[in-house]
């Protein structure tokens, strides 16, 4: 089973993330380790076009991303993360 096919069976389940999130937008590194979220979808790609250069980025750093949506703080964000990044709870 793949990264994105372990993701998409645990939809509606808790994610442990394990580092910091950096937010775009002048915000940086939120200093939040060990997030417990909920994964409420995933893709292959984020749902909107503007995270295509960041996941190609990410693609040459952590191998194979995926893009998650994730309840932050009672709202939903995607996210990128690798396997490395979160442990299914």
């Amino acid at each position: 089973m793949t990264f994105l096919e372990e993701l998409q069976s645990h939809k509606g389940g808790l994610i442990l993330l394990k580092g910091e999130l950096f937010w775009y937008g002048g915000r940086g590194w939120d200093g939040v380790h060990d997030r417990i979220c909920l994964l409420m979808d995933s893709a292959a790609r984020a749902a909107r076009a503007e995270h295509l250069a960041d996941a190609r980025a990410l693609l040459a750093l952590v191998g194979n991303p995926a893009a998650t949506l994730l309840l932050i703080d009672g709202r939903p964000h995607w996210v990128w993360v690798g396997a490395d990044d979160v442990e299914l709870l």
